[in-house]
């Protein structure tokens, strides 16, 4: 299917009624007193969380969206019927921006989690309304309020504990197909993947947490070579990442400038990204001698000192389970990787996103940016 992690909208509230201005008559009552009634209120444009979706596709061919009116007042003070909200399902991990401001709307992140994007307009008032003890045939009425109208930006982010960091090939996917039931694409040529992959690391019957697996990134990935910016955002929404280094790259590069390269690229892209905790994982142990993996490490160990780091290698699992209990320690013990900060975090990051993308208005993403992939949750 085609996966769209950005669309603009054009939302619209329903507008309020009219009051109604009338008066009472009857055969005994030529001159009854007022009895317009007040108009119903608009309906509001209402988003709700959906865990079963996974893409903004839909809004590709949907890009407005407006609820009902309300009706207007009637006789013998009868209030008009309020407009039906419009109740639209967007999938967890979608942050709104107001496209005119760039404020921050909200962030959609549970099921079932319902965020009001526009407000309805509200009914006008009937003449029934205006009567008093001075005015006693009142011929003033309202007409209704407009609804809110605007124009929103909903970003798309994977939601994981772990985010997966690296240049292709690293062997990301292969590490998440080694410690969950995710089966992303693995080939030997770069970019095989083409979408963040998701998959849940069952430690033990009782703990668990998941893991994200986004493209590779390149030299130049801040600023969309290889369409860096739109994978980078997804780690925003993973509060500790892990940074995949081949001990020994294919093409001869060197691991520490590799490492260098690709945490340049990420602080270039947004600096509260990269204040987030990094752990460094030395990657396909098992085609380098000793030697070479303890002199890898300790350039590694020598370039991020205070850093964590690991050696593994997903074909033998050399590693692997000592990683995954390592992660499952961190996540259960540091409230900032499973607590409300999280969204103050993930904010922090879409601000980043927000100035450098003050220009983009259209729609949908370019042609060239759409990808045909499929995209899942195991």
């Amino acid at each position: 299917m085609l996966f769209v992690d950005e669309v603009t909208l054009d939302v619209t509230a329903g507008r309020g009624g009219d009051g109604c201005m009338s008066f009472h008559r009857g055969p005994n009552l030529p001159k009854g007193g007022p009895d317009g009634g007040n108009g119903g209120n608009g309906g509001n444009v209402v988003f709700r969380g959906d865990g079963s979706l996974n893409t903004l596709v839909d809004f590709k061919y949907r890009p407005i969206l407006k609820s009902e009116n309300g009706r207007q007042g009637g006789s013998s003070v009868k209030t008009g019927a309020s407009g039906r909200d419009l109740v639209v399902d967007v999938p967890c991990g979608t942050s709104v921006v107001d496209d005119a401001t760039l404020e921050y709307v909200a962030d959609i992140t549970s099921p079932g989690q319902l965020v009001v994007v526009a407000q309805g307009g509200e009914g006008g008032r009937g003449n029934h309304s205006y009567r008093s003890s001075t005015n006693r045939a009142p011929r003033e009425f309202e007409h209704g309020t407009s609804g809110e109208s605007k124009r929103l930006r909903l970003h798309l982010k994977v939601l994981a504990d772990v985010g997966l960091l690296g240049k292709p090939n690293a062997g990301k996917s292969t590490l998440l197909s080694v410690v969950s039931s995710s089966r992303p694409a693995i080939a030997d040529y770069p970019f095989t993947t083409l979408v963040p992959n998701l998959g849940v690391v069952q430690v033990d019957p009782a703990r668990s947490f998941v893991m994200a697996d986004i493209p590779g990134l390149i030299e130049g990935a801040a600023s969309g070579h290889g369409l860096g910016t739109r994978f980078l955002k997804h780690l925003s929404r993973t509060h500790l990442l892990l940074h995949l280094v081949e001990v020994a790259p294919v093409d001869g590069s060197d691991p520490c400038e590799n490492l260098a390269t690709i945490e340049h690229e990420v602080e270039t892209f947004s600096q509260a990204l990269a204040e987030r905790d990094v752990w460094t994982v030395v990657t396909k142990t098992d085609i380098a001698s000793p030697d070479q993996l303890q002199a890898v490490v300790e350039s590694l160990n020598a370039l991020r000192p205070n850093r964590p780091i690991f050696e593994i290698s997903a074909v033998t699992q050399r590693g692997v389970r000592e990683l995954t209990f390592a992660l499952m320690e961190a996540i259960e013990s540091n409230p900032k990787l499973n607590s409300d900060d999280s969204s103050a975090l993930d904010r922090d990051v879409l601000d980043d996103i927000l100035n450098r993308t003050k220009s983009r208005t259209s729609s949908t993403p370019d042609e060239e940016d759409q990808v045909e992939v499929i995209y899942r949750r195991d």
